[in-house]
């Protein structure tokens, strides 16, 4: 079996003292796992996070690991790497990607944002909110297609105050007066978004990862 595609090297560890477990997010395929060799101890064209390229899978049977062909184009970590903040925001996306984004599936919108997002973040004066955008973008693909254009309770467009934690949608002041204690708070704030992201952590079982806590 041979999967071909476009992707992004998100995640890397030891197999051995020459292999490298890797986790490359395709646009065609969704998160693919499997050994790069040789990556341990390259010192040419050597696999790094953040390097975006072209990628073959090549496996016997579909239920094994499968190697990694990876030829990289491009490494759009190198502009972030003078800047601790943007490298966070880097590393906070791919633990998201690859901790909640089943193996295997196509997420072509999302692997298009993520490009951008690692293409902007050097160039904007507000990296966060760049960020943030990207979550919500993630969030919808998850289930949580936030819409803060009008009240879920009665269509009003004007006065929205709250955001409901069920539903993701935007709640008036009046609506939400009853019920202000169990409602996040607008605007959307980093803070906010990862509750959401913990919700969606509770649902699949896994542990929020570090990398976006520490935002």
């Amino acid at each position: 079996m041979q999967i071909e595609s476009s992707g992004i090297l998100i995640n890397m560890y030891p197999f051995s003292e020459r292999d490298m477990i890797a986790r490359i997010f395709t646009k065609d395929n969704g998160v693919l796992v499997g050994m790069l060799r040789g990556a341990a101890i390259a010192k040419k064209n050597k696999p790094l996070v953040g390097q975006c390229g072209n990628v073959s899978w090549t496996a016997r049977l579909d239920s094994q690991l499968g190697v990694f062909h990876w030829e990289s184009e491009k490494n759009l970590s190198v502009p972030l790497m003078l800047r601790f903040d943007l490298l966070k925001i880097m590393n906070a996306a791919f633990a998201l990607i690859y901790t909640l984004i089943p193996e295997r599936e196509s997420y072509e919108k999302l692997y298009e944002q993520t490009l951008q997002l690692l293409n902007d973040l050097s160039h904007t004066d507000s990296p966060y909110e760049s960020y943030l955008n990207w979550e919500i973008g993630l969030l919808g693909d998850l289930g949580y297609a936030l819409d803060f254009s009008k009240c879920s309770g009665c269509g009003k467009s004007d006065d929205l105050c709250y955001i409901s934690p069920k539903t993701g949608r935007a709640v008036c002041a009046n609506c939400g007066a009853p019920y202000k204690d169990k409602l996040y708070k607008m605007p959307l704030s980093l803070a906010v978004s990862e509750r959401f992201i913990e919700n969606i952590c509770n649902i699949q079982g896994v542990d929020v990862p570090l990398s976006r806590k520490i935002l």
